[in-house]
């Protein structure tokens, strides 16, 4: 295995780790904070178009890609929103845990989060 070596994301607004300033994520890959509008929204599932998501620290983001993170052992774990498959994940640098990556959902109105990812504010800084 060789080394590991992080992303730069060279974007307007960047997320990062909160204790090390590592990049994790574009704000443009927000899926939850989406709003919809009269012409371009049909496509995304209604429960989706108004969600704010919530995690151990309060307010969270839904991803659709994120860097620089290495993803735990899934386990089951029952959410507000039902049972899902999911894996803790930490930054690379400074292994602490942001948040959490969805492996499957049971329920056929959260299967949208699979693939996805959460990010926790409380976790997260602004690094630009």
């Amino acid at each position: 295995m060789g080394l590991a070596y992080n992303v730069y994301l060279n974007c307007k607004r960047i997320y990062g780790c909160k204790t090390c300033k590592t990049h994790l994520a574009d704000h443009d890959d927000i899926v939850s904070r989406v709003r919809p509008t009269n012409c371009n929204s049909f496509w995304l599932p209604p429960s989706l178009r108004l969600q704010n998501f919530r995690g151990q620290h309060g307010k969270a983001f839904l991803f659709n890609s994120v860097v620089n993170i290495v993803a735990g052992e899934a386990g089951e774990r029952n959410m507000t929103t039902g049972r899902h498959i999911v894996r803790d994940i930490t930054c690379r640098q400074c292994k602490e845990t942001v948040g959490w990556k969805y492996d499957k959902a049971y329920e056929n109105a959260e299967k949208y989060k699979e693939g996805k990812y959460i990010l926790e504010a409380e976790l997260l800084c602004s690094v630009n």
